[in-house]
């Protein structure tokens, strides 16, 4: 009877290839809060174990992070086995200021190209751009993925949270360098948190080039509808600001992240947004 066994099992093999049961990726959008010394109980130090702990249980094949500092891009780099981390500080162009950082697994994807550009008039020096309050930048990185050799580009940028022309220029400038680094149309995520509501002019314009993951998954949204919480943890967050969106790449899952620390204080004011997501 064995025989029989292995020749349906082999037969089953070739008829569908182990490949056509790839895993889904993941991508991980969290603005981090930077480490503020007036936080109190909130600060980046009672914070950053169980925040890198929650990531390493998700594997994501790429984070983005906002408002982190030199010091904290630091500590998660350290504290990620397999991930390599691109970006710059948007005060300088280095080490000051916050990062708009990505992390990727480099177990899984090769990098191929990067960049950061500033979200202002003069997007190539660091610049403060119309109406904004500071400094705001988007770092960005075309990655292979090494088993498939398939392409694609991530975005991750923090749009000004005072300026609102500021907010509508930089989605028109965010499309406009999609357009210009991808002439090949590989797939794409954009991530971050723009500061914007979902019916604003900004995620209106960035939706007429990109999809919205979140409304692109099968079961729409896991967890609450917003994404900030202000450090609030019986607050339910309504105010949704922080978004991934996506270019050819199918939608398994969307999630927004309500994981707490263990005496359920925030694990930071804003939720993280995760996708589990394939190639097409």
């Amino acid at each position: 009877m064995k025989k029989p066994i292995y020749l349906l099992l082999t037969a089953i093999i070739l008829f569908f290839p182990i490949q056509s049961f790839s895993q889904t990726k993941k991508a991980v959008s969290f603005n981090i809060r930077y480490d503020n010394p007036t936080d109190g109980i909130n600060n980046w130090q009672h914070r950053k174990a169980i925040l890198v702990e929650k990531l390493k249980l998700k594997q994501p094949d790429f984070i983005g992070i906002q408002e982190g500092l030199y010091h904290q891009v630091q500590y998660i780099d350290s504290s990620l086995s397999n991930y390599k981390m691109i970006g710059v500080g948007r005060e300088n162009g280095k080490t000051k200021g916050e990062f708009s950082a990505i992390f990727y697994d480099s177990s899984k994807y090769k990098l191929l190209e990067t960049g950061t550009f500033w979200l202002s008039e003069t997007a190539n020096h660091v610049s403060r751009g119309w109406d904004a309050a500071l400094e705001r930048i988007c770092t960005y990185g075309l990655f292979t993925e090494i088993k498939s050799k398939k392409k694609i580009w991530v975005f991750n940028t923090h749009f000004d949270h005072q300026g609102v022309k500021a907010r509508e220029m930089s989605a028109k400038l965010i499309i406009e360098k999609i357009s210009a680094l991808n002439p090949n149309n590989d797939p794409l995520i954009l991530m971050g948190d723009f500061n914007s509501l979902p019916e604003s002019t900004p995620i209106k314009y960035i939706s007429r080039f990109l999809e919205e993951a979140g409304l692109l998954a099968p079961d729409k949204i896991h967890g609450p509808k917003g994404t900030f919480n202000g450090f609030k943890p019986d607050a339910v967050p309504e105010k949704k600001i922080d978004y991934i969106f996506s270019k050819d790449l199918v939608i398994k899952d969307y999630y927004h992240l309500d994981d707490r620390l263990k005496n359920n204080n925030c694990i930071s004011d804003h939720l993280a947004v995760i996708i589990e997501f394939k190639f097409e």
